[in-house]
């Protein structure tokens, strides 16, 4: 028995999937997701850090402060820092058991004041 046309019409229906594959675009969020080999080209001059303090005891620093920075005034803080920047950019620095929901209202802050942010993330 021939194998030949059988290989033909593998081929053939291996082409059209890939080529039906290609046209399908789900309807999903489109995320720049932080790789951590990577170099970002925004240098940040200001730095948000979220530590957890367990019990859903968050603290929030600008720049390294070791004064905690209450939520309600952060925002109010980084408009301050950025204000005279061109380009600003700030980064967050979290821990690894902060939620996200922690990090998402920061960045909910940078949206508001049309501000670019940074996750960092340790090398790999």
């Amino acid at each position: 028995m021939a194998m030949s046309s059988m290989t033909d019409l593998v081929f053939l229906l291996l082409i059209f999937f890939l080529i039906t594959s290609t046209l399908v675009n789900p309807n999903a969020l489109k995320l720049m997701l932080p790789k951590s080999t990577g170099q970002v080209s925004a240098k940040a001059t200001v730095s948000v850090s979220v530590k957890d303090w367990g019990h859903d005891l968050y603290t929030y620093h600008l720049n390294g402060n070791e004064t905690p920075t209450q939520f309600s005034d952060l925002e109010d803080g980084l408009v301050d820092l950025l204000q005279t920047e061109e380009d600003p950019t700030f980064s967050i620095y979290s821990d690894e058991s902060v939620p996200i929901k922690e990090v998402v209202a920061i960045m909910n802050i940078a949206k508001r004041n049309h501000y670019k942010v940074i996750l960092a993330t340790q090398p790999e």
